[in-house]
């Protein structure tokens, strides 16, 4: 199938800056198109490694005493100060605090855009490949038993009688370098990702909780909260209320 005219797209569809409708088109063209969802993964993967790259570099300790001692104030002749110069100084003072408060907020919202960004790469990589689950089967009780000695905690699935939700399967995943538990669940023909990770061994900051938002150039619902120690993410393309019901049943289940 020759799927130029949409691949053409691909990267503003994958940053978020098509129309609406257009959105839900390619969203449905990918999630049928195996070449164009490989494609589509590969550009989300090599996003995320050019994010990471430019995080990498830091100013050694060495750069910033000689940055701190070229900024030094130069001793004064008076220790008195007019008052142009101490409002000057408070004023500069106050800047400082309302930018570092930016950045500190800036770089909290980075971190979970990353980390919500990776949730996406792993959703996506999952129902690219060619075997999405390890453990095929509906039966939560051999889906459970299947994870016990692969991740190092427990965790229980929601029963799904009288719902219109199935299970898939699991596999393991990472996020961060922590291995977690990665289940798939089925809804009219569409798939959802719910992701289980130890709490404590992702490098969250403290202000992350489940008021937090994803960002809105992702092609994807989603939900997480925090629960018994563990951190858990609900995200497909199947609409919010039922990202929101599988939710409640897993929060119902501890």
């Amino acid at each position: 199938m020759v799927c130029e005219s949409w691949k053409a797209k691909l990267d503003t569809y994958l940053d978020g800056e098509l129309p609406e409708e257009e959105m839900r088109e390619f969203d449905a063209h990918v999630r049928g198109c195996p070449s164009c969802s490989a494609d589509a993964l590969t550009r989300v993967q090599m996003k995320r490694a050019i994010l990471l790259a430019g995080k990498r570099f830091t100013p050694s300790a060495e750069f910033r005493k000689r940055i701190q001692q070229g900024v030094a104030p130069q001793p004064q002749r008076s220790f008195g100060l007019s008052f142009g110069l101490r409002w000057a100084l408070a004023a500069a003072a106050v800047i400082l605090v309302i930018g570092m408060l930016t950045i500190s907020y800036v770089s909290s919202r980075s971190g979970r855009d990353q980390i919500y960004s990776e949730v996406a790469d792993l959703h996506v990589a999952a129902l690219a490949s060619s075997s999405p689950v390890d453990v095929v089967s509906t039966d939560r009780h051999t889906v459970k038993p299947w994870f016990q000695g692969k991740i190092p905690f427990a965790f229980n699935l929601p029963e799904l009688q009288n719902t219109e939700f199935s299970l898939l399967g699991g596999r393991m995943t990472y996020l961060d370098q922590t291995p977690g538990a990665h289940l798939i669940y089925d809804i009219r023909k569409h798939h959802i990702s719910v992701l289980v990770f130890q709490e404590r061994s992702l490098k969250l900051s403290a202000s992350w909780d489940e008021t937090s938002l994803a960002p809105k150039r992702l092609p994807f619902n989603m939900e997480t909260w925090s629960q018994g120690g563990l951190r858990y993410f609900v995200i497909g393309d199947a609409n919010a209320a039922d990202i929101d019901s599988l939710a409640k049943l897993f929060k119902a289940t501890s």
